[in-house]
């Protein structure tokens, strides 16, 4: 597959636990000194062991000065999308245009309807990711009403208005997803625990098909990769890696799960100006 030509960015992955409070916004002064250009947390809303993610990145936005912030991914089926999409564009604007959305369609749905959300099947999920999409980017931009079986808009006026143009970047995996990514997103954002190397072409192929089917160039849509952690060896090998994936299968946004301030240091400024520094000599 090829090389997208986008910018590289580099970022981490913070799990914010209800144990260590603190630990969360140290590493996330952590990345921003370092020079990061994301910051994410998942967004597990049923788990009382993890802070609420939208919470989290409130105060992570006000503690620091230039890294982007999001959640990794936010958990729809009990996040509503109009709130979500309010919520979105308000911490975009209080932080200068630094936040950025990805969505997913859900998981862990036995946790999900112990709190009250719904227990979609798979159709279900899908349509309703569909119907979110749809409704976020009409509060957004603004946009036509949308009436779907999930998420309806019938009149409510849109805004606030995010700062800066948002993306939304979809956690999807399963080849209807990656369809949807092709045709409405603006980037796709798979672990690499789930989607290994080997498995990138095949799934960037629907992408990329769906994409042109929808008059669309694969080019405009980001690859981003959630990495779980430093690997063996040595950083020069890693770099190599990295780079081989942005060259080969077209990923320029990296995410790195660190649990603390030597992985954000080590990451930030021994690896990724070294991929940066491959990527641009081969391109």
């Amino acid at each position: 597959m090829p090389d997208y030509g986008h910018d590289l960015q580099f970022g981490v992955i913070l799990l914010p636990e209800t144990a260590s409070p603190d630990t969360v916004t140290r590493l996330a002064e952590a990345a921003d000194t370092a020079g990061l250009d994301l910051l994410s947390v998942p967004d597990h809303p049923y788990r009382p062991d993890l802070l609420d993610a939208w919470t989290v990145l409130s105060v992570v936005a006000a503690r620091t000065e230039r890294v982007r912030v999001f959640p990794n991914v936010a958990n729809l089926p009990l996040r509503p999308p109009a709130v979500l999409a309010r919520s979105v564009a308000s911490l975009d604007l209080l932080s200068g245009g630094r936040t950025e959305l990805a969505l997913g369609a859900g998981a862990y749905w036995d946790d999900i309807a112990a709190q009250g959300g719904p227990r979609y099947t798979p159709g279900e999920a899908f349509a309703a990711l569909t119907e979110a999409i749809d409704v976020v980017r009409a509060l957004w931009t603004p946009g036509p009403p949308v009436h779907g079986a999930h998420h309806r808009l019938t009149g409510t006026p849109p805004g606030p208005f995010p700062a800066h143009r948002m993306e939304i970047w979809l956690g999807a995996l399963g080849p209807r997803m990656l369809r949807l990514i092709g045709r409405t997103a603006d980037g796709w954002l798979p672990s690499m625990t789930r989607i290994p190397p080997d498995r990138l072409p095949a799934a960037n192929a629907l992408i990329d098909e769906a994409a042109r089917k929808a008059g669309r160039s694969p080019g405009e849509i980001r690859r981003l990769y959630n990495l779980p952690g430093i690997p063996s060896g040595g950083t020069g090998e890693w770099a190599v890696q990295l780079a081989g994936l942005t060259l080969t299968h077209g990923v320029s946004a990296f995410l790195l799960s660190v649990d603390s301030a030597d992985a954000v240091r080590l990451f930030a400024r021994e690896v990724a100006p070294r991929v940066r520094e491959l990527v641009t000599s081969r391109r």
